[in-house]
């Protein structure tokens, strides 16, 4: 009998229990989660609390990576400031981490009493809509991304698209899109983004993008000085708006107090297709990094942001 190579065993093996223990995991942890959204909101944040002193303290998540980011765009503070603003930084990203989850339950009314936009920021919106015009909203992982996509549903006038980038738990995956498209918002897979824009041409809509994301490389990306370091932009952003000439809209997401947001709206450029190589990404870089240098606790520091250097 031909023996089967102990690598090609673990590979079939590997494949058939991968799969079940992502299920296991699944379906396990979505009770506690639907559990955690139903929570009345002084034991939500209690359980926030909570969860930042495992995080911080005990597991330490990304400690070094924050700090070394805090570090690198706020070279003027002090080593007490810089551990100051990680303490701040960790309690927002356990607040923010289960109010996505808080979408799983929460009603219209409250989605709204908890982020809301400004009447300029829809106003903006549906002048466009009225005029049969798409847009193109670019924003970055600042405040409550998530939850902003409830407001404009729930508020403006045109279909909502975001850009999503898939789970590699289709569990998961499927529970990350039901909790966004709750409310009605659709979403584009990140890796068919340009096709499916396409698609949707003939409907007048609002595509979302969080364009602070790390290019796959810094060879085919827009490079500028962001908070202090040399940092590559995705190009996609602008060269979508570019070629499907829509008019781009920044959105700022700013928490006002824990657990309530407010959107305010600022339209970059009407005319893309008319705009300079690198103009789009350098506007919505700069108005990104004011809303941080205001509010910086409120950016996801614990992604590795400046992987890449220049080349």
């Amino acid at each position: 009998m031909k023996a089967i190579p102990v690598q090609v065993v673990y590979s079939r093996c590997f494949g058939y229990i991968c799969p079940m223990l992502q299920a296991i995991g699944y379906y396990i942890t979505l009770p506690l989660l639907y559990l955690i959204s139903l929570l009345p909101y002084p034991l939500f944040y209690g359980l926030s609390d909570v969860l930042y002193v495992l995080v911080y303290f005990v597991f330490g998540y990304r400690k070094k990576i924050v700090i070394q980011n805090l570090t690198h765009a706020f070279p003027e503070k002090s080593e007490e400031e810089i551990k100051k603003l990680t303490r701040k930084f960790y309690r927002y990203l356990c607040d923010t981490t289960l109010e996505t989850f808080k979408t799983l339950t929460i009603s219209r009314k409250q989605a709204l009493k908890y982020c809301s936009i400004s009447e300029e920021g829809v106003a903006l919106f549906d002048k466009f809509t009225d005029a049969g015009q798409s847009v193109l909203i670019v924003m970055g992982h600042f405040g409550n991304w998530e939850w902003s996509g409830n407001a404009f549903r729930l508020q403006a006038k045109a279909d909502l698209f975001v850009l999503y980038h898939p789970l590699s738990n289709p569990y998961f995956d499927q529970l990350m899109q039901r909790i966004r498209s709750r409310f009605g918002t659709g979403l584009i897979d990140m890796n068919d983004t340009f096709r499916q824009m396409v698609k949707n041409r003939n409907k007048v809509s609002a595509t979302a993008f969080i364009a602070d994301q790390t290019p796959a490389s810094g060879e085919n990306a827009y490079w500028t000085k962001f908070l202090n370091q040399d940092t590559p932009v995705y190009w996609g952003t602008e060269l979508i708006a570019r070629k499907m000439k829509y008019p781009v809209i920044y959105a700022s997401v700013k928490r006002v107090k824990r657990g309530y947001y407010f959107i305010t709206t600022e339209l970059l450029t009407e005319h893309p297709e008319l705009t300079r190589e690198g103009e789009i990404s350098e506007m919505h870089t700069r108005k990104l990094e004011q809303d941080i240098m205001e509010i910086p606790e409120t950016w996801l520091w614990s992604h590795r942001r400046w992987k890449h250097k220049r080349v």
